[in-house]
């Protein structure tokens, strides 16, 4: 039991940048604004896909999944680090960190498999349009979407299952925000070689093919918009397909740079630099992104508004 108890401590620290206090408050305020734009703006992102009969289609199907897995996501670390910024205590249960840790694996690689899926749902829509509604149908969309929730869940289940099995011989301090395996990793007092080995090629995996279907797809999407022979509808399949691409930008810059090098590679705060960014501040981007770039979501959002205001006139 005591073996036990010096392997798996009670608590851990987490150690942020404890090394420049100065950045706690202005990091607070920082993440607490992110945190309040990014519940509102996927929380409206959300409903109005949902309530609005113009927004019915398959894109909007999956733009709802995304909102919903960036909510969650963000919801997982900032309300830990929140509290952690705001005052002397920098703990978390060893338990709450376990769960932390399986959680955010397993949103952060379903968002790499939905984000590959859209990137399908974008080909067919431009590429096949006349019969998009037939092979993206309901019952495929939800297949998609229920395969990328079970592959993120298996592999977080692998991955975080093998790291907290990991002797850490009452190790206790954790150099990061919150609890993520390649920190976990770290913390072990054994040889890590296989834990680091199997992260980094499953990441290879999850990440690279989902991006290479997303490369070949937007090949061909290029291809399609360039034949579209009136000016707007050019305009309308570009715009709408920039907005994914760039949300795919900011989510696979950071994991790639992270998750598929060697750990002791990375200049420790240059990671927890880029963990904040997709962490924080992607899930808060992407419904702004959607939304300024796409007029069909800027009119249903001023529609529901209207209905609100309305209502409550009544």
């Amino acid at each position: 039991m005591k073996h036990m108890n010096e392997s798996f401590p009670e608590d851990f620290i987490l150690m942020g940048f404890t090394k420049y206090p100065w950045l706690d408050l202005p990091l607070f305020f920082v993440l607490l604004i992110s945190y309040m734009f990014t519940l509102l703006g996927n929380t409206a992102i959300i409903l109005v896909s949902q309530l609005d009969s113009q927004l019915q289609s398959p894109m909007y199907f999956f733009l709802t999944n995304l909102s919903f897995l960036d909510f969650c996501f963000s919801t997982t670390t900032i309300p830990q680090m929140l509290f952690n910024l705001g005052g002397p205590n920098k703990n978390i249960t060893y338990v709450g960190c376990m769960v932390q840790a399986y959680v955010f694996h397993w949103l952060g690689c379903t968002e790499c498999v939905l984000l590959g899926t859209m990137a399908l749902d974008r080909y067919v829509a431009v590429c096949k349009p006349l019969t998009y509604s037939v092979i993206m149908n309901h019952k495929l969309c939800l297949l998609l979407s229920s395969t990328a929730w079970l592959i993120g869940l298996a592999n977080s289940l692998l991955q975080s299952t093998l790291t907290v099995q990991l002797p850490l011989c009452g190790n206790q301090e954790l150099d990061h925000f919150f609890c993520e395996l390649p920190g976990l990793i770290k913390m072990a007092c054994v040889d890590t070689t296989v834990n680091e080995l199997t992260l980094a090629v499953v990441a290879t995996f999850l990440i690279m093919g989902p991006l290479s279907m997303i490369l070949v797809s937007y090949g061909y999407i290029t291809q399609a918009v360039f034949r579209i022979p009136s000016a707007n509808g050019r305009l309308k399949a570009f715009n709408t397909c920039s907005s994914h691409f760039l949300v795919v930008s900011l989510f696979y810059g950071p994991g790639i740079y992270i998750y598929m090098q060697p750990s002791a590679d990375h200049p420790q705060d240059l990671i927890k630099a880029l963990t904040l960014f997709y962490c924080v501040i992607t899930p808060m981007a992407n419904p702004f992104i959607y939304t300024l770039r796409n007029k069909d979501v800027k009119s249903a959002l001023r529609r529901l508004l209207r209905r609100a205001i309305l209502s409550k006139r009544i």
